[in-house]
């Protein structure tokens, strides 16, 4: 389902309801459909970015575990294979892909961001509702 913001402080933003979620919870609102008056824009702006901020060192955290684990990995295969006698250069060789990483909360949010502040500057409300 996707949830669809509107104001005429801007143009429409379409999310994936799962990701509006995780906004409308943190400002206290459902999902089905609400608004955001033009007074309440200034505390929304403030509770996004500090959640934005929170959620920076949390992923910034969870980067390094990632990349320390990866080393771990690495390091332990490159071992056994210099113990089986295995050149371990020869699979450096190889083409590794590695899985996307997940997309920030901050980079999903900025849109939204982007509109709640135009929202603010020109004292309009947001609406939504949920479309399918």
């Amino acid at each position: 389902m996707l949830v669809i913001f509107k104001s005429k402080a801007g143009g429409d933003i379409i999310m994936f309801e799962e990701n509006a979620k995780q906004i409308l919870d943190l400002l206290n609102k459902d999902t089905d459909k609400g608004i955001i008056t033009a007074e309440q824009t200034a505390d929304a702006i403030v509770k996004l970015e500090n959640e934005i901020e929170r959620r920076k060192m949390i992923e910034a955290q969870e980067k390094a575990e990632r990349e320390r684990i990866e080393k771990e990995e690495r390091e332990k295969k490159e071992k056994e294979e210099e113990e089986e006698g295995k050149d371990p250069k020869d699979d450096r060789k190889k083409e590794v892909t590695r899985p996307e990483p997940p997309v920030s909360f901050s980079a999903r949010t900025y849109p939204f961001m982007q509109l709640l502040k135009a929202a603010n500057k020109k004292k309009k409300d947001i609406y939504w509702g949920v479309q399918t």
